[in-house]
């Protein structure tokens, strides 16, 4: 009998949580996460699988060092980050919840314990929790389902401004609703404890986006579904963040994948609504200046990006000054 049959025979049988992370060249960050595993999943019974997008570094070594126990998976490739956490869940042990980390992130003291305690609110499929970044600093996670005039009220008033009314802004930007428990469409998914019963129902992930709008894709398909994203805000951790906003590629492969999700969600003539609104806030923001903008407008208005199946190509700007540089890599 697995564990996750046993949970659903038997609601006195503890929960177990597989610890899910896709490591890429995360030899630096992945110590930080090891340590803050034992006090943030206090009380829970759980297992440590890494999954590895064929990382130059030494990231397998750190993880057997650190946590001898943890089941390392090798996938030769890097097939983003959906895939990895496809394959972590697949090869898994026995178990009735997952926790996607990423490798940046640190739970804080009995994180696990409250997102597994709001996992068991009935409805819900996906438990996320308050995030701050390393300086202390709340992170606005909790997202609304995109929509045309959420992108445009974005583009024409900026996302914090426009975050604040629900009709007009896709993240959820006044800082007093971070301080209550809520449910959202959505939330940001470096750090994500999903329900067996919503992994069966709505996995696997969408390895086709490669890398952003997977957790959006996951979340709105578990909503369809009758499983909510809840917050809580008494589980706490730390994420660093990674690069989306500073890599001209990476954020031209964000925008380009939020139009190709709504494009799989809407009838043609909304997503050329959206895609309007989206290529509007860039072009905006690159006549003043900004060198990621400029990127995704470039991204925006070629139709070879726009058709193109994702990897790790898409992440290379493609500006004429950077031609014959080596694809990045990233997961």
């Amino acid at each position: 009998m697995t564990a996750e049959q046993a949970h659903a025979g038997d609601e006195r049988v503890a929960d177990v949580v597989a610890v899910v992370v896709v490591a890429y060249n995360s030899a630096s960050v992945l110590p930080g996460l090891i340590a803050s595993l034992p006090l943030g999943l206090d009380g829970v019974r759980w297992h440590l699988t890494v999954v590895d997008n064929a990382s130059a570094d030494d990231s397998t070594d750190v993880v057997r060092r650190l946590a001898p126990t943890a089941l390392v998976v090798e996938t030769g490739r890097n097939g983003g980050y959906a895939a990895g956490i496809n394959a972590g869940v697949a090869a898994a042990a026995p178990h009735t919840a997952v926790l996607v980390l990423n490798p940046d992130v640190r739970l804080g003291p009995g994180c696990g314990r409250e997102l597994l305690a709001a996992l068991r609110e009935p409805g819900t499929g996906i438990a996320v929790p308050r995030l701050t970044d390393g300086d202390g600093t709340l992170i606005t996670t909790m997202r609304r389902e995109p929509s045309v005039l959420r992108a445009l009220g974005d583009a024409l008033l900026g996302a914090r401004r426009a975050g604040r009314h629900a009709l007009l802004g896709e993240v959820v930007t006044d800082v007093h609703r971070y301080e209550e428990p809520g449910i959202c469409d959505w939330a940001e998914g470096s750090t994500q404890l999903v329900s067996g019963a919503c992994w069966r129902r709505c996995a696997p992930w969408d390895e086709s986006f490669f890398l952003y709008s997977e957790e959006t894709d996951f979340a709105l398909r578990a909503r369809d579904a009758g499983l909510v994203t809840r917050y809580v805000p008494a589980a706490v951790a730390v994420h660093l963040e990674g690069d989306s906003r500073t890599s001209p590629g990476l954020w031209a492969l964000l925008t380009v994948n939020r139009v190709r999700l709504f494009g799989r969600r809407h009838g043609r003539a909304a997503t050329a609504c959206y895609w309007a609104a989206l290529l509007l806030r860039e072009a905006s923001r690159a006549v003043l200046g900004h060198s990621i903008a400029r990127e995704a407008v470039r991204a925006l208005t070629s139709p070879s990006r726009l058709r193109e199946t994702p990897g790790p190509a898409s992440v290379v700007p493609r500006d004429r000054s950077r031609r014959g540089r080596q694809p990045a890599r990233v997961a």
